[in-house]
């Protein structure tokens, strides 16, 4: 870290993508209240984290990081929560069975309130308003009053993400993560899906594999890793001001930590060298991330990486490549060969949603599953050619039922949008369509890993 680096030292710098708030009195009386709340998450989760992300970066283990693309005020219910939660699980034992390795789960859960805008101000019916940028900032109805940018908006949104976590950790740690109960949740997959019988034979594989396991008496109740499981929170560090106000030092160690998550990225937008975000999060302890798009150059790629992860710290950065699957082909194989070559640790994830968003023919924004994964494939097959691990992926994913992404085995198509299109912001993966991902992402991971290339 920077010796004159403060939690507050990217005030000084240029600051994109942050909301314009009229009453800077109401603003800052709202960050100092958030200044003294108790920490969302501790230092040394945070450790924890970064020593699992340190295996992934290794080639020892998988990240699976997936959740909201803008969590809502409005669909607040535990409901919602334990349906995500339940898929990750899910999608985590298939991704285990399939790698052979542990899969280190992170939620965009808890946090991820705030999205970055292409635009300042949306236009309808001759009518301009600054644009919805989350439920944290303003409100999604197009009305003068909603869309002014209001700091106790901050407030609720901490509020809302302590109860999150709350019910995260009771699920993760009483019992609701049994490995047999998710298991079963699995077969009930297989058996509704009307591509079940392709994934039938993995699924009754990891059931014989826990069969066995029970019989020799490693049971729930015994071992503990099988009734219980580790689940971190992540978010993109976008309102700095509410991010400063979450950063303490380390009562145990020392050090600064942004106590809102146990991990923050930085969106593609945000990225630069000079910027306040990067500013900011160099000088958290936190493991961070960074979104590499199709204009990342191999250059201001190891500037990044110098500037986040100075002491090349295993587990400390996260590179999420978000470029569509033809620009993963054209552009991540130089970029891996670049960052290999200067000898820097990192974590190489794959996110197929951001670079595949299109305007379907009936006006909804949304996304086709084939491209999902074809560019998820396109990820691992590069990293294979390259002789480097295929780290992680990373999904806008619900656990409801909702009809925002068009293909997957329940063919939906862009005429099904309108049925149950609910997200604030860019359109999520249902859970069937996460769940089956996994069974083919595992089918990958295992073919390749008999090849020996796992």
């Amino acid at each position: 870290m920077s010796a004159n680096w403060t939690p507050n030292s990217w005030r000084n710098k240029k600051a994109l993508q942050m909301p314009e708030y009229p009453d800077l009195a109401a603003l800052k009386d709202v960050e100092d209240r958030l200044s003294v709340v108790p920490p969302l998450v501790f230092a040394g989760e945070a450790r924890n984290l970064k020593a699992k992300l340190a295996d992934v970066a290794a080639g020892k283990a998988f990240l699976l990081q997936g959740g909201d693309c803008a969590e809502s005020f409005q669909e607040f219910h535990p409901d919602n929560i334990r349906d995500t939660f339940r898929v990750l699980l899910q999608m985590a034992v298939v991704l285990t069975f399939g790698a052979s390795l542990p899969v280190v789960k992170v939620g965009r859960m808890a946090g991820q309130f705030a999205k970055p805008r292409s635009a300042n101000d949306e236009t309808i019916d001759g009518v301009t308003l600054p644009a919805y940028r989350g439920d944290m900032v303003n409100g999604m109805a197009f009305t003068p009053e909603k869309r002014i940018p209001n700091p106790e908006r901050l407030m609720q949104a901490y509020n809302q993400s302590a109860s999150t976590l709350n019910l995260l950790r009771a699920f993760a740690q009483g019992g609701f993560a049994d490995l047999h109960k998710v298991q079963r949740w699995n077969l009930d997959f297989v058996k509704d899906n009307p591509l079940g019988e392709r994934y039938r034979d993995m699924a009754t594989r990891l059931q014989e594999s826990l069969d066995f396991m029970e019989a020799c008496g490693l049971t729930s109740n015994n071992v503990k890793a099988m009734r219980e499981t580790s689940f971190f929170t992540s978010h993109e560090a976008l309102l700095l001001n509410y991010e400063e106000s979450m950063t303490r030092v380390d009562s145990v160690r020392g050090g600064w930590y942004d106590t809102s998550a146990h991990m923050l990225w930085i969106g593609d937008r945000t990225r630069q060298l000079d910027g306040a975000h990067i500013e900011f999060l160099k000088g958290v302890d936190n493991p961070v991330g960074c979104k590499v798009g199709p204009t990342m150059e191999a250059d201001e790629l190891i500037q990044l990486i110098d500037a986040l992860s100075p002491d090349n710290e295993a587990g400390r950065l996260t590179l999420i490549v978000r470029m569509g699957p033809d620009g993963v082909k054209d552009k991540l194989p130089g970029l891996i060969r670049r960052v290999q070559s200067e000898g820097r640790n990192v974590v190489w994830s794959c996110d197929p949603m951001h670079a595949n968003t299109v305007k379907s023919d009936t006006g909804y924004k949304t996304r086709h599953f084939d491209q999902i994964l074809a560019e998820v494939l396109a990820f691992f097959q590069v990293h294979k050619g390259e002789g480097t691990h295929a780290g992680g992926v990373h999904f806008e994913m619900t656990g409801k039922d909702v009809t925002e992404c068009v293909g997957g085995g329940q063919k939906i198509k862009e005429t099904d949008l309108s049925a149950r299109y609910h997200t604030h912001c860019d359109p999520r993966l249902n859970a069937t369509q996460a769940l089956e991902l996994a069974f083919l992402l595992a089918e990958k991971l295992k073919e390749d890993r008999q090849r020996g290339n796992i």
